[in-house]
């Protein structure tokens, strides 16, 4: 892990004059967790984060931006069953993430296969996949990988529901636009590096 985020908040700390302990009390966590942040064993999610700038009264892009740093470019895959929607949002993906590795999978097992092997930090996922759908597949993933994101793609707005109960981040209708897409990854519930998106 980039050690840019726990060397910035350790900065920031030092400068308040808090101790790890003072900080703990503040943000309601243990001092160990404020020690693994700053030790970069363990990086806080974006509502952590937002609630570290509140306490340390800075700009929650410092810290943002801090956490968004990544040694290696992200890997991103997007799963859908249809081969039109495939080659039509892969180049919007990599439009919106271009530091990114984009990899698209028309068939739900071989995305598994490929996330037990590879890191995956964003999956967009159709909802309706054949046989299986996206909601099975976002656990299965998460069950690989709890830091991966997860962003739900269709053309019925009726799954969103159902959707947020499975651990996603957001939740796109289909036809997608490097817009569209670049508003969700403000929301992601694990930050990485962003790939110049102006984040």
């Amino acid at each position: 892990m980039s050690m840019l985020f726990a060397d910035s908040l350790r900065e920031l700390r030092s400068g308040k004059n808090l101790s790890q302990r003072e900080l703990a009390e503040r943000m309601f966590v243990t001092r160990s967790t404020v020690a693994r942040w700053e030790s970069g064993s363990r990086l806080p999610d974006a509502n952590m984060i937002y609630r570290l700038a509140e306490c340390l009264d800075v700009n929650v892009d410092r810290l943002l931006n801090a956490a968004a740093e990544s040694d290696e470019s992200p890997t991103v895959i997007l799963v859908d069953d249809s081969r039109i929607f495939l080659t039509g949002g892969l180049p919007v993906l990599e439009e919106a993430l271009p530091n990114a590795t984009v990899i698209g999978f028309s068939r739900p097992s071989k995305a598994i296969e490929f996330a037990r092997g590879n890191s995956v930090a964003l999956a967009f996922l159709d909802i309706e996949l054949g046989t299986t759908n996206g909601l099975d597949l976002c656990k299965t993933l998460l069950e690989i990988n709890s830091r991966t994101n997860v962003v739900y793609l269709t053309a019925y707005g009726e799954y969103s529901i159902e959707a947020w109960s499975t651990g996603a981040s957001g939740f796109l209708l289909k036809p997608i636009a490097v817009e569209a897409v670049q508003a969700q990854l403000k929301n992601l519930r694990h930050p990485f590096s962003l790939g110049g998106t102006g984040e």
